[in-house]
């Protein structure tokens, strides 16, 4: 009985050696991987329509052999500010749609863009993509409620996923990374209309052959300009006067519609 019970805990033993000996190889890994951005600052004003944002990044240390192979694979992502969000599923009820159905979200990435190199079946494996949190349908969604039901988790996620999808908050784009050397490369973005504002974090992931080797990131800030800017802040700091001041100009805008359209 010993002895088989010694010989079922080899394979285990060694898959577990094979994976302590791949992270070492990764963390005494020569190569490295450095990153800059074209702006680090966007600022929005009343007649933004979106803009690009560019990612130069170089390779360090790297290996000719691999080099010329093709072994190396980057990894590139634009995330913003991680905010809680509330999505709500509508039922027609007597006729009415009305919602009857929510989940909070915490810790959820206002806007996710990321850029590869190539596919993403050709960089690495599935399994790797879950463990660094890559890739839309690997963003690590986490209910605020930590006893929900694991089948309405399964639903709401994939509706805010596909929510965010279709406001093109979140993109995804194979080939977006393009090598200008053999240790230069540039990853270019378009931040949408409606991106939010806040702290953004530029990230580089490296592979070689496969497996993860670096990562590296730099800071983005978008925040409003002008007009918009104060008003942002205004309605922030002094909300309960923001309040009181849309309330009145609702009213006085409506008392002077009625003078104007009035009929004698």
């Amino acid at each position: 009985m010993r002895l088989a019970a010694t010989a079922m805990a080899m394979p285990l033993l060694l898959l577990l050696l094979a994976g302590g000996a791949l992270a070492q190889l990764a963390d005494a890994a020569p190569e490295d991987i450095e990153i800059g951005l074209s702006t680090d600052t966007v600022f929005i004003t009343s007649d933004f329509r979106g803009a690009n944002l560019t990612i130069f990044g170089a390779l360090d240390d790297a290996d000719p052999l691999i080099q010329r192979q093709g072994g190396y694979d980057i990894v590139a992502v634009l995330e913003g500010p991680r905010r809680t969000i509330v999505v709500r599923k509508k039922t027609r009820v007597l006729g009415v749609w009305i919602n009857t159905r929510s989940m909070v979200f915490t810790d959820v990435p206002a806007s996710y863009s990321i850029a590869m190199t190539r596919q993403p079946q050709d960089i690495t494996d599935t399994p790797s993509y879950q463990r660094l949190g890559l890739r839309i349908p690997y963003l690590n969604l986490r209910p605020l409620a930590a006893d929900a039901d694991p089948q309405a988790v399964e639903e709401f996620t994939t509706a805010l996923r596909n929510r965010m999808e279709e406001s093109g908050l979140y993109t995804e784009l194979a080939g977006g990374v393009q090598f200008l050397s053999r240790s230069l490369f540039r990853a270019t973005f378009h931040l949408a209309p409606n991106v939010p504002v806040g702290t953004h974090r530029a990230r580089a992931f490296l592979f070689r052959n496969g497996v993860f080797v670096k990562e590296t990131s730099a800071a983005l800030t978008i925040r409003k300009a002008g007009a918009e800017q104060r008003l942002f802040e205004f309605a922030h700091q002094q909300s309960l006067a923001y309040g009181l001041l849309a309330v009145l100009l609702a009213m006085i805008t409506g008392w002077l519609g009625r003078l104007i359209f009035k009929r004698d």
